[in-house]
């Protein structure tokens, strides 16, 4: 088990290694990844990133949910008013589900996962809970529906578990000049 004085320690470690003073509360990389909670899946060992390089929001099965678009509604609020640290070009977002995903286990709780993405239980069947490629087709179309395109790169990618490697199951559609 995991516990707080382990933590504490790893910490001590962290700030005296590997600790990075000066970071942006913009990501270096204008990247903004969606990914899951599963501990397995951590978006910033599996996709290499670097402290600091990108803004990660983890939920259950990395979904583009209302609530999630609120998140990003709130972020783009903090970058702009922290416009020192932006760097200049497009931003990526890059939406990562995976295999093996515990939000196929939901599959059997309709009425939850239709509260999860406030749809109507029988909305679920656009959602492909229980297909990480189809999944993540689904959530990059929500996506460039819901944001604004006028500055996104989006694109969607699928981890294995099982070999540690990302396919690109929808490559970067460069940004629209939809306002």
């Amino acid at each position: 088990m995991t516990d707080m004085h382990d933590l504490t320690e790893r910490n001590a470690t962290f700030a005296a290694d590997r600790y990075k003073t000066g970071l942006s509360i913009n990501p270096s990389g204008n990247l903004m990844i969606v990914g899951c909670v599963d501990p397995r899946v951590d978006p910033a060992h599996v996709l290499g990133l670097g402290q600091g390089e990108a803004a990660v929001i983890r939920n259950v099965g990395g979904r583009i949910t209302p609530a999630t678009l609120s998140t990003m509604a709130m972020l783009r609020k903090v970058g702009l008013a922290n416009p020192d640290g932006k760097q200049p070009g497009d931003w990526n977002l890059v939406i990562l589900h995976h295999t093996d995903c515990g939000m196929t286990d939901l599959a059997a709780y309709p009425d939850l996962l239709a509260a999860y993405f406030e749809v109507a239980p029988d909305g679920l069947r656009n959602k492909s809970v229980s297909d990480p490629f189809g999944s993540v087709r689904v959530d990059v179309d929500v996506a460039l529906r819901e944001i604004n395109r006028s500055a996104f790169l989006v694109s969607g990618l699928v981890y294995d578990v099982a070999t540690g490697r990302v396919e690109t199951v929808v490559a970067p559609t460069p940004p629209s000049a939809v306002p």
